[in-house]
């Protein structure tokens, strides 16, 4: 969810870049790399492949209504992108969705504004605390702050809350920004608690069980890289909470664009189909193929960090797989660095080699973090491990 740490769209120094087709620049030695936010173009290369398996065609006359589907809880939700989100977790095995209900959102930051409307009226005497174990995800914060609501206030660090009364406790898992899997960790029985599952798809990690729990966040973006379609949907057990969710939406938005979700539905489909014929050589499979450039992507970093003294990186374990079969090592979306000699405030140290990462402060962890994204293009990706190779090259006097 999200942009940047303001819910601006990050800064780049223009005269550092220049263009070769007057839509997208090119990279420059002297270039700024804004590697803050999550944005999925990595993926833009297998989508273009699939050409028109991947086309949707819609006329002038279709879609006009506000109405979906009046029968279900979420009326705005095409059935066909139901159907489609269905089959997506059934094919990977990654989340629950029997007796579920599916709220459709312009993305998971709206849902997850959903979610926090549902749970939490009508109004208490005093606003609901909202807490994620730190480093949590940074919108989390702005997302509480930002409508001054009477509802809920942001409450911090789940792992040192100790309030009484009820709460609000967001999982994010696989974690952004650490990549680590996480639990609920507040103990209290007054609570209700949102999993935000935006990165639980298997080119991040591996499907270690089905997800089960009362509300689910997903994002279409962080599945499949289409940011720009503004699509994500809730699992959402208790009808009660679909209905409320689906009423803030209402509200905000009355609805969600058909366009993006026929889209949407279009897209899932070819990926489904897809996971049909994995491991053969007509495979066309999109988590087979993402899941092998995040490895690519992981051992070079690996490897220009190799003997940095400067900068390290988690380790993550490696774990069966529910979907490939096989022990995968975790992949995540982002890079979590550290550093290390003294060096206290890590994104103003990176930005010293043109390298712009969001600052571990974001996340309610030390300045000494600093998280850089993954999901860039070929080019930025490259970019970045030239610069910290350079790193490592000032560091052993070359």
């Amino acid at each position: 969810m999200g942009y940047t740490a303001n819910g601006t769209a990050p800064s780049v120094d223009k005269r550092s870049l220049s263009s070769t087709n007057g839509t997208r620049p090119t990279l420059s030695s002297n270039s700024v790399l804004a590697l803050t936010t999550g944005d999925p173009t990595v993926f833009e290369p297998f989508w273009r492949k699939m050409g028109d398996k991947s086309k949707v065609v819609i006329d002038g006359g279709e879609l006009m209504s506000y109405f979906s589907d009046v029968g279900n809880v979420c009326w705005f939700l095409e059935p066909e992108l139901g159907d489609a989100i269905r089959r997506l977790h059934r094919v990977v095995g990654n989340a629950v969705t029997e007796d579920r209900h599916i709220v459709v959102g312009t993305g998971s930051t709206q849902l997850f504004q959903a979610a926090l409307y549902a749970l939490t009226t009508p109004a208490g005497v005093e606003p609901i605390s909202v807490v994620s174990s730190a480093p949590y995800y940074s919108s989390y914060p702005e997302v509480v702050h930002c409508l001054r609501s009477k509802l809920y206030k942001w409450g911090g660090d789940a792992c040192t809350f100790d309030q009484d009364g009820p709460y609000i406790e967001v999982v994010n898992s696989p974690n952004n920004p650490d990549g680590t899997l996480r639990e609920s960790v507040v103990k209290s029985g007054q609570g209700n608690v949102i999993y935000d599952l935006a990165y639980y798809w298997p080119q991040y990690t591996a499907i270690t069980s089905a997800a089960d729990h009362d509300i689910m966040l997903f994002m279409f973006s962080k599945c499949t890289g289409h940011a720009g379609s503004r699509i994500g949907w809730a699992l959402v057990k208790d009808k009660d909470i679909a209905k409320k969710m689906t009423q803030y939406i209402t509200i905000t938005s009355i609805g969600v664009s058909k366009e993006s979700q026929f889209r949407a539905a279009k897209i899932i489909e070819v990926i489904c189909d897809g996971c049909h014929n994995v491991g053969s050589a007509e495979s066309e499979n999109f988590f087979e193929y993402a899941r092998e450039l995040m490895s690519k992507r992981w051992q070079k970093l690996r490897e220009a960090l190799q003997h940095s003294k400067r900068l390290s990186l988690f380790k993550y374990p490696r774990e069966r797989c529910l979907f490939t079969g096989e022990l995968n090592e975790r992949l995540p979306a982002f890079a979590w660095l550290e550093c290390k000699e003294g060096i206290k405030d890590c994104e103003e140290f990176l930005r010293g080699f043109d390298i712009v990462g969001r600052g571990g402060k974001a996340f309610g962890a030390d300045p000494k973090f600093t998280r850089i994204s993954l999901l860039c293009r070929e080019e930025d990706f490259n970019g970045v491990i030239e610069r910290l190779l350079a790193i490592k090259g000032i560091r052993n006097g070359n």
